[in-house]
């Protein structure tokens, strides 16, 4: 009889020298791609549709206002107040000059003096609401408003 000689292979190892390169290479990638919100809308909104829309130019010198129902109301209520949100925070109109005085003095000098506020109002809000708000704006030397709305579909 003849004894067969049973030999013992094994798998070498799997070199993991490249991972870390590999999984910091994908970790800058989706930290140069990610988009991170600068502010948590607690106001919904449904903006108005327009047909002549441009982009904002400089970002960095816009302030955003929201008005609308507090999130989590429902659409068909109307008991639900209009809310106005600056800065993550639900304020009243009166209070809004103190914020944008606030968010300029955080500002660089030269976006400072083009500071723009963008108003992002619900379709449904009252035209009073809107006015109230430019009013406010208007005491704290805010020039510069723009409405944001989406584009007509047509």
């Amino acid at each position: 009889m003849s004894r067969f000689r049973t030999s013992r292979r094994e798998v070498p190892g799997l070199n993991t020298a490249s991972l870390p390169d590999l999984i910091f290479t994908v970790l800058f990638f989706f930290m140069i791609v990610t988009h991170i919100r600068d502010v948590n809308v607690k106001v919904d909104y449904r903006p108005p549709q327009g047909s002549q829309i441009e982009k904002l130019a400089r970002k960095s010198a816009t302030t955003h206002i929201y008005i609308g129902r507090p999130a989590g109301s429902e659409a068909g209520d109307g008991s639900a107040p209009t809310c106005v949100q600056v800065n993550d925070k639900v304020v009243d109109v009166v209070d809004i000059a103190k914020y944008i005085a606030d968010e300029r003095s955080r500002m660089s000098a030269a976006d400072a003096q083009n500071m723009s506020v963008s108003l992002r109002a619900d379709s449904a809000t009252p035209m009073g609401v809107i006015d109230d708000v430019k009013r406010a704006l208007r005491s704290a030397q805010v020039l510069k408003v723009v409405y944001s709305a989406e584009e007509n579909g047509n």
